[in-house]
């Protein structure tokens, strides 16, 4: 069987392939990735928790989104359920705090900046998190794991407790990478 990709089809899928496994660093530790999917099982994204020395950032790629910024963020529950995803519940916060950076009282783990996804509905984050690889790796491989939550709108950055960020369009379950 022969098969023939388009040249932008053969870019987009080296490109969301190629983003989730490999650090783009060889002093990188790649910790965790994930497939983000809508509610149609399309996938529509990759996130990844990689480590720098002794902190860690979360890259995440999007692409076929309404152009504009999007709300992204670490949610409780390692589960991905359609079509609204609540079943991945609220925020990461193992701390207490609340939500975003501008609240006085946050920010919490799970809070991370807008994703702002371009004309073409691609876009791309990379965050510093909160915390130590190690606590982070325990927040996020508990017994009930941790999602990445893709929202329709931009988070305001201080509304506890989600930021105001929409209805929940897309999701994928942090997968603990190979040591």
């Amino acid at each position: 069987m022969t098969r023939s990709f388009t040249p932008i089809g053969l870019v987009a899928a080296i490109s969301l392939s190629a983003c989730a496994t490999v650090p783009t660093n060889p002093s990188e530790t790649m910790l965790a990735t994930a497939t983000l999917t809508n509610a149609t099982g399309q996938n529509v994204g990759t996130a990844e928790i990689v480590q720098i020395g002794a902190g860690a950032v979360l890259r995440a790629r999007i692409v076929g989104q309404t152009a504009g910024d999007h709300g992204i963020h670490l949610h409780t529950t390692g589960k991905c359920e359609t079509p609204g995803f609540t079943s991945a519940g609220g925020h990461l916060n193992p701390s207490g705090h609340q939500h975003g950076n501008l609240n006085p009282a946050g920010p919490h783990v799970g809070d991370l900046p807008n994703i702002a996804a371009a004309p073409d509905g691609s876009g791309m984050i990379e965050s510093p998190m909160l915390g130590k690889p190690a606590e982070i790796l325990a927040n996020t491989f508990d017994a009930d794991g941790t999602a990445v939550v893709l929202h329709a709108g931009p988070d305001d950055y201080k509304t506890d407790p989600s930021g105001n960020s929409g209805g929940r369009i897309a999701c994928g379950i942090l997968i603990r990478a190979a040591a």
